[in-house]
């Protein structure tokens, strides 16, 4: 299966030393549909002789069956291998195929054409040194083209090979060749795409893949295989300050403890000073350990162990950077977020945000705006939608370490994941740190919260009552707070009708304004109990993720979720205020249990069957969980 050595033969293990410490190159294709990138990659592998005989025989057999090329090879099915693939002629999900030469190794991404599949062709994108970006010679630059040529920009990747393909369909003509040069090298400028290389070439016959094509004889430049052989890979990463994220803390026993990662960027030896981030603390490495051994200095792309002169507290997700010249630390930052999934970004609802080993929990604002890739225009929005791309603040439930994705990808790239089901969502590009973030800090107070808790012979805590509307919740709320405030409670009652005549007051009723709404409300339960106070909020707070937020903002044992469960057809029968009626004839959108969904708590303190409980009933068992059978023996 292998390339041709004659190393193989002659010596295996000096061909096994040779092919261990050749460079590997990382990179994708990518383009339009058709334009033939499955088909170039099957020829790569078939040319460099990574093909074992009966996968060529497999290959001949399918060829003849669902292959496109009349019973010749079809070299596009050895990377489409998903049956749907194979069925529409399509590239659907990211195919990875490793090949090498005598010169390097390769691992190549096929990355899907279809618009629908952006989020595959991102998530192909993001680990590669150099993109190969092919062009149908018939059809010229199209909308996809653009698309795919945007996000290689946008990711940062700085090698780029413009095939176009198909030449033979055009007659080689250089003129066809020249246009799309010329229409292409206007819009790469526009994108920062500073530097390309253009090859004819046709995938299917082989011209300008391995060796130079007879057909063009106008073409002085190299073939694609000789263009990926020659390519720099990681560029100047090891001229760059050191960084290296903790993956791991390494305590094997009493006598040694290492910080274990993989080095980012930069250079480090024994006796270098780094400085750990986000404490700032600072020492002098002593070690750098290896499985086979201790190392005299270590370089970008090498994952290794290394051991501190000073026992200072460093954890994982910590970077351990070049003191002389640390990256930034900061929680609110200015990103670029390609969104994944079916389900949109919400503004202001919590996600989790990984950003090399550190994973804290982010809020992303409204978008600054969304971008039209195909035309490159700045749009509004107050959302992204599957596969759209934004411009967003972000604002972390912790300060962390980072580079700005331009000059670092491992600490400036992040992935957004759902709390709930741990999808990844999205991800992003950190561009900087919002200034605001480094003008405000936080002021110590000598009153805390225990000491006005004390104050006031009580335990501070947020009961929260959620429930569709017309469940009773206030009704109880409102019954609990009376009972506490007589046995001399220090309480207050946030009413989600009350809140949102004043403070929330400019909020709707949409999916953004109803995260926002318990944002706020959490934000000002959270000052309440830091007050001291007992505090009751009743709201709707329909969906699970925005009360895992409250519920986070809160101290141990400090949040008791109340559920006041109605079935939807009792609380449609009660419908005090008309608002079931209204949201039936069309008149009330967005409404919870109507046209809104309605996610009742998996696992609350309390759960009020109020089709059992009258609401002085339901009162009473509350109180009485919060006097003696609650968390504490007391409140």
């Amino acid at each position: 299966m292998a390339h041709q050595s004659a190393l193989i033969a002659e010596d295996i293990d000096a061909y096994l030393h040779q092919h261990e410490h050749k460079s590997l190159l990382r990179f994708l294709t990518c383009g339009s549909v058709d334009d033939g990138k499955s088909t170039l990659i099957g020829r790569l592998l078939y040319d460099s002789k990574m093909i074992f005989e009966d996968q060529l025989a497999a290959l001949e057999a399918d060829s003849k069956k669902v292959g496109t090329q009349g019973g010749e090879i079809d070299f596009a099915l050895l990377v489409d291998g998903l049956a749907a693939e194979r069925e529409q002629g399509i590239t659907i999900d990211v195919a990875y195929r490793f090949f090498s030469t005598d010169k390097r190794k390769f691992i190549v991404a096929d990355t899907p054409g279809h618009e629908q599949y952006t989020r595959n062709m991102v998530t192909g994108a993001s680990t590669a040194d150099a993109a190969v970006i092919l062009i149908d010679a018939r059809k010229g630059v199209l909308t996809q083209t653009r698309r795919h040529s945007y996000l290689v920009s946008l990711l940062g990747i700085r090698h780029v090979v413009l095939a176009i393909n198909k030449m033979d369909l055009v007659g080689w003509s250089q003129e066809v060749f020249d246009q799309i040069l010329a229409d292409y090298h206007d819009f790469a400028a526009q994108i920062g795409i500073k530097d390309f290389t253009a090859i004819p070439m046709s995938a299917l016959k082989g011209d300008n893949i391995t060796e130079p094509s007879p057909h063009a004889p106008w073409y002085d430049g190299p073939p694609l295989m000789r263009w990926l052989e020659d390519a720099p890979v990681e560029d100047d990463l090891q001229a760059r300050p050191f960084r290296m994220p903790v993956q791991w803390v390494n305590r094997p026993n009493l006598d040694f403890r290492g910080f274990s990662g993989l080095i980012a960027s930069g250079v480090v030896k024994p006796g270098d000073k780094l400085k750990a981030l986000p404490s700032g603390r600072e020492s002098t490495v002593e070690r750098i350990v290896t499985f086979r051994g201790d190392l005299s200095q270590a370089v970008a792309g090498q994952s290794v162990t290394l051991t501190l002169k000073d026992e200072i507290d460093v954890s994982r997700g910590d970077v351990l950077a070049a003191a002389a010249q640390p990256p930034e630390v900061a929680d609110q930052f200015e990103s670029t977020v390609v969104w994944f999934d079916d389900e949109p970004l919400l503004p202001g609802r919590p996600y989790l945000m990984k950003l090399g080993a550190r994973t804290v929990t982010a809020q992303v604002a409204e978008p600054k705006h969304k971008i039209n890739v195909n035309t490159l225009e700045k749009l509004a929005a107050t959302r992204l939608e599957l596969n759209e791309i934004g411009v967003c603040n972000l604002s972390l439930s912790a300060p962390v370490a980072f580079d700005p994705y331009a000059e670092n990808k491992d600490l400036g790239g992040f992935i957004l994941i759902d709390r709930l089901s741990n999808r990844t969502v999205g991800a992003g590009m950190l561009h900087f740190a919002l200034r605001r973030s480094q003008n405000i800090h936080w002021q110590a107070l000598d009153v805390d919260k225990a000491a006005r808790s004390a104050a006031k012979g009580q335990k501070a805590r947020v009961v929260w009552f959620t429930g569709l509307s017309g469940a009773g919740k206030s009704t109880i709320a409102n019954l609990v707070e009376k009972r506490l405030h007589a046995e001399g409670r220090h309480t207050y009652l946030l009413d989600g009708d009350n809140v949102r005549h004043g403070l929330n007051r400019d909020l709707g009723f949409t999916e953004e304004d109803r995260v926002e709404n318990i944002r706020r409300v959490a934000e000002v339960s959270k000052l309440m109990v830091d007050a001291g106070l007992i505090v009751l909020v009743s709201f709707i707070s329909p969906f699970r993720a925005e009360r895992a937020m409250a519920r986070e903002l809160m101290g141990e044992r400090e949040f008791v979720e109340v559920f006041v469960d109605t079935p939807l057809g009792e609380a449609e029968k009660r419908d005090v205020k008309g608002l079931y009626a209204k949201a039936r004839a069309g008149q009330l959108k967005n409404f919870t249990g109507i046209d809104s969904p309605y996610e009742a708590p998996e696992n609350p303190e309390i759960r009020i069957d109020t089709t059992a409980l009258t609401p002085e009933q339901a009162a009473e068992q509350i109180f009485a969980w919060l006097e003696g059978g609650g968390f504490d023996p007391g409140i």
